[in-house]
């Protein structure tokens, strides 16, 4: 134990006093060129280590993970197209597609719905009951995907008929005089996948709720008091009001949760593996790398990712050059 701390302590030494080395030396070069070079020297210098670091794991490994998405399951040969070819070509394939695209419009819409939703019902608790019911719904953020696809195994858990059903869900059933159901099993119509899309939507809600609530007590009041004096109700002033007043902290909100459906794998590796028609394309990623040892397939599943992420990042980043300027 005491050398497992003493390591500890060394390696948090060593990282620490080797950055301080680093730029006390960067700043000795720097300092070697005449005073006007220095100022337009410095800044290049001190961001060098981390542009190194972002080409050496970032960089270099996309780049070659391109290549080994032309390349056979051993990456030995050059195949052109084929991991692409056959993959688009697939049933199995075409389904984890079509699965993630429902993740991707399901998710996002919903936790943008439900954080509106809350953000708005909490701040007419009062100060305490807002606090309260905020806490509440802001704790799942605190867990770990798979800690919530443990905590939610125990709703949808099934047993045979006959036996005591320890799964919230079919607990209920059964007490109105229903049958156990197997839930995660149910794929038709897709609705396990619905059911394990609640679980992110369970985790992301605190996060939606959040944003949206500051963005919402950022409106002003004058307008707000305006509306409801020419006689508009509520639902109007929210929509017509609220909403194209927060409008930015909804996009970012909404691209940002979709974002991380797009790289959703813990909930559903940990649920279902992917079976019973629940695939999705990080899941299945990992599955042909280290299941099935097929490194052509799993590059072609992350190019194809980065690809469909790449523009919704660009979207997003334009979105933060609009808010700037607005401000």
């Amino acid at each position: 134990m005491v050398s497992k701390v003493v390591i500890a302590a060394l390696a948090v030494i060593a990282g620490v006093g080797g950055t301080v080395i680093l730029f006390w030396a960067l700043n000795k070069v720097a300092e070697a060129f005449p005073p006007k070079a220095q100022e337009r020297i410095k800044p290049y210098l001190f961001i060098l280590p981390a542009f190194l670091a972002i080409s050496l794991y970032l960089i270099y490994p996309a780049l070659n993970t391109v290549v080994y998405s032309f390349a056979n399951a051993r990456s030995t040969s050059f195949v052109g197209l084929s991991n692409y070819r056959e993959l688009l070509q697939s049933p199995s394939f075409q389904s984890t597609l079509f699965n993630t695209l429902l993740w991707i419009v399901v998710v996002p819409v919903a936790t943008i719905v439900v954080g509106l939703l809350v953000a708005t019902l909490a701040d007419r608790l009062g100060p305490r009951g807002e606090k309260s019911a905020k806490t509440l719904i802001f704790l799942p953020m605190a867990i770990s995907a798979v800690g919530a696809g443990t905590i939610w195994r125990f709703v949808y858990a099934s047993n045979p008929p006959g036996q005591q059903q320890v799964g919230l869900l079919n607990a209920v059933v059964v007490a109105v005089g229903g049958e156990p159901i197997s839930w995660l099993q149910l794929s038709e119509g897709r609705l396990n996948s619905f059911l394990l899309m609640a679980i992110l939507l369970w985790v992301q809600a605190g996060f939606a709720m959040v944003l949206l609530s500051a963005a919402i007590k950022g409106v002003p009041v004058d307008t707000l008091e305006a509306a409801r004096i020419d006689g508009a109700g509520e639902g109007k002033v929210f929509l017509r009001i609220v909403v194209p007043q927060i409008r930015g902290t909804i996009i970012t909100v909404f691209i940002t949760v979709l974002i991380g459906v797009m790289k959703t794998f813990d909930i559903v590796y940990v649920m279902t593996n992917g079976n019973f028609n629940t695939n999705i394309i990080a899941v299945d990623f990992y599955n042909q790398l280290f299941t099935n040892g097929n490194t052509g397939y799993a590059a072609a599943i992350v190019v194809m990712l980065m690809v469909a992420i790449i523009p919704i990042m660009v979207y997003q980043v334009r979105q933060f050059r609009v808010q700037e300027d607005q401000r």
